[in-house]
């Protein structure tokens, strides 16, 4: 059987190096003429090499495939139309960041491609080190070096074109070009929509169609209406909705962002694969990545912003969380006021407004904190995060893109976990997700807010972000033995996207803030309320018990005693009376309330599970709110707020002084954080956990060893400080 001829088309940008490569591969052996209907100059040449007859044919010059040029349409037209069997994108490599967005763009096509890094010897004069193999492995194609002028590299070029060429087209994930959040997902509803229409065919990668369509491409635009006549209006229309959408939320054009977010890629590239010691031409955010992702200056850079993060969260939430306050406060005072003393008075007072209540009082620190990082993502300094983090994160075999799902873990474990997808490896994914409950989320923070702010008054900021902090080093940790243990394996090559520093608007800030904190707020309505009136049937039944003394007989024969003193005595002195009267009778009560709370469902539960913790510094009200937590962390304040608060008061004042009267003490409040940072998050994130790995294994892997090293990190530092006379 006669073999077929090979269609290799080399693509590149003017003064790559293109032409003189394609020369020394044909020699006298070319033909020109203009491309059909255009006056633009087409080359083409035949060789036989290697024992296959191949055609090469020299695209024009093009410095992208955006159809702005006849250059431009005519190199893009062929690669999709005419399907050569292998593209070589020539690249000049001493200008490596402008040659790459070319280079970026041909990935997006589903072809075979390979890079020719040529002029190499001019890149090594200019003091250029790249690392081909590392550049091949991050972009998914084969990478070769050559000098056009002195034919080195290019017969190693055409054996690669050869071999590429009777590969199967396998598309490696590495090639898929992935975008922001919200363009990705405008991406998957266009092609989504364009697949749901009947009868419709493309020639096409519906991916790719999707992504010129949300650009505005006109070429693709017209090819549309050519092969779709009767479904290309709703197509375009729909391309056109989700345009404006996207204008909208990015306040700019697609496209215009899109091509922002490749040279982002391009700059994660360079970093990666490239070190030079000539000065590069440097752009605003360039010059800004000179002091944020410096070595020296970097992390410590990074770990103030963390530190600011939770002390803006914590100094500026006062003062709304003291409105909320007395807004519940009041609120409790009015059903006190106009309901008759009934069960239903006590469920909706004691239970209802005291649980949920005092949950309510952290929104504004929920909402500052998803602020803070919504800013980190909108400007984009969260990649930067990410760079610093990845030495680090080589420490326990993963990489910098595995610290953004951590990071995002800081709002919520739940879509942190679902954020794992983008990585490549599935051992990668899997480690990131056992680690990823050790960061401190969103719902754990109303339980730092009231123990540091109770206990660490005056360096309550500071003691939150020691406790983050320790989250992502027990988090590393705990990596570093998985790798070791249960999943090894080498590294994933990865490129770290550094998109271009952007000024956020105001507008998307609070939208992404607004839709992170709906979960919150649909928690407070649904499972904090249900676990709250839960809680308090627990604790007020059953209503008959039996006290080990007589309170009521006691309180009636002070309040008799107090009072013939009162009655005998002067205006001073009856003052200072009636003060030890309230006293000695609030001591009483409170005494008869503890009782009774022991003696309920709930006080049995607690002294049943008592001795488990009572080793961390945690008596059998802080065990129940533990055990209510592996539902939701929420539920830890709510429960607190019921068990430990005076006679059902939700105010925040009310609770810090039960828990300080409660004989809490700052050791044991510490031992408390560090469980609550510690063990699993909640049980929405089991159930992430167990559809992201496939496996129930994991799942209750990580409950017992997320559980078993809070308890054993509390019983550190509980038993600890003790030794150490705190």
């Amino acid at each position: 059987m006669e073999k077929r001829q090979l269609r290799i088309a080399l693509a590149g940008n003017p003064n790559s190096g293109k032409t003189t490569i394609f020369n020394n591969l044909t020699g006298t052996r070319q033909k020109v003429g203009n491309w059909p209907g255009v006056t633009v100059e087409k080359k083409e040449g035949d060789i036989h090499k290697f024992g296959h007859d191949i055609k090469i044919i020299d695209l024009p010059g093009t410095y992208s495939l955006t159809p702005f040029s006849i250059e431009e349409i005519v190199a893009r037209d062929f690669i999709l139309d005419e399907n050569p069997d292998v593209v070589i994108d020539i690249i000049d490599a001493s200008n490596l960041e402008r040659n790459l967005y070319l280079a970026n763009q041909l990935r997006e096509l589903d072809c075979k491609v390979i890079f020719a890094l040529n002029m190499a010897d001019v890149a090594r004069s200019r003091g250029f080190k790249i690392d081909a193999r590392k550049l091949s492995e991050l972009l998914g194609v084969p990478v070769v070096f050559t000098v056009g002028n002195k034919n080195e590299g290019l017969d190693d070029l055409l054996k690669t074109a050869i071999e590429l060429a009777a590969s199967p087209l396998e598309i490696p994930e590495e090639r898929r070009v992935r975008y922001s959040h919200d363009i990705e997902a405008a991406i998957r509803e266009m092609r989504d929509y364009i697949d749901s229409r009947d009868g419709v065919t493309l020639s096409y990668d519906p991916r790719w169609t999707a992504v010129k369509l949300l650009e505005g491409d006109k070429i693709i635009k017209d090819r549309i209406r050519e092969k779709m006549a009767d479904q290309s209006e709703k197509i375009l229309e729909k391309a056109e909705q989700l345009r404006g959408q996207l204008s909208k939320r990015l306040d700019d054009e697609p496209e215009i962002v899109m091509t922002d977010e490749r040279y982002g890629f391009i700059a994660g590239i360079i970093k990666e694969v490239m070190s030079t010691s000539t000065r590069q031409r440097v752009d605003i955010s360039r010059n800004i990545d000179l002091v944020l992702t410096n070595r020296f200056l970097g992390f410590p850079i990074f770990i103030f912003f963390i530190w600011a993060m939770f002390q803006i969260t914590f100094t500026l939430g006062v003062y709304p969380m003291e409105w909320i306050d007395a807004g519940v406060g009041y609120l409790s005072a009015f059903f006190e006021y106009v309901l008759p003393d009934s069960v239903l008075k006590d469920l909706i007072i004691d239970g209802v407004i005291a649980g949920v209540g005092s949950i309510a009082i952290f929104l504004p620190n929920i909402l500052l904190l998803f602020f803070c990082i919504a800013l980190f993502e909108d400007t984009g300094y969260m990649a930067r995060a990410a760079f610093l983090m990845d030495k680090i994160m080589h420490l326990i075999g993963l990489h910098g893109k595995s610290f953004i799902p951590m990071l995002m873990g800081f709002g919520c474990n739940v879509p942190a976990i679902i954020a794992t997808r983008s990585l490549e490896s599935r051992k990668d994914r899997i480690l990131t997700i056992l680690i990823t409950p050790f960061m401190s989320c969103s719902a754990r923070l109303p339980v730092y807010i009231v123990l540091a702010g109770t206990f660490f008054a005056a360096h309550a900021g500071t003691v939150i972000f020691m406790i983050y902090l320790f989250g992502i080093a027990v988090a590393i940790v705990s990596g570093r033995l998985f790798r070791t243990a249960l999943l090894k394996g080498e590294d994933a090559p990865f490129v770290m996207e550094l998109p271009p520093y952007r000024v956020p608007m105001m507008k998307n800030l609070l939208i992404h803030m607004w839709d992170r904190s709906k979960m919150f707020l649909k928690k407070m309505g649904g499972i904090i309320l249900v676990g709250s009136i839960v809680i308090w049937v627990l604790s007020s039944y059953p209503q008959h018990i039996q006290y080990s003394k007589d309170y009521d007989a006691q309180i009636e024969q002070v309040k008799q005693s107090y009072d013939d003193k009162i009655s005998r005595s002067d205006a001073v002195k009856a003052a200072r009376l009636q003060q030890e009267q309230s006293a000695r009778i609030e001591t009483l009560a409170s005494a008869k309330e503890a009782e009774r709370a022991e003696k309920s469902y709930i006080g049995r539960i607690g002294k049943f599970i008592e001795p488990v913790f009572e080793p961390i510094g945690i008596d059998w009200r802080g065990s129940v709110a533990l055990l209510t937590g592996f539902v939701a962390k929420e539920i830890v304040v709510s429960t607190m707020g019921v068990l430990y608060a005076a006679e059902g008061d939700a105010e925040s004042d009310a609770l810090r002084n039960a828990l300080q009267e409660s004989g809490m003490t700052a050791l044991s409040a510490l031992s408390m954080m560090i469980f609550v940072l510690l063990y699993v998050p909640c049980l929405a994130t089991l159930g992430a956990i167990g559809r992201e790995t496939g496996s129930m294994k994991w799942t209750f892997f990580n409950l017992g060893y997320t559980t078993a090293v809070a308890w054993g990190m509390s019983f550190v530092v509980y038993q600890g400080g003790r030794l150490l006379g705190f």
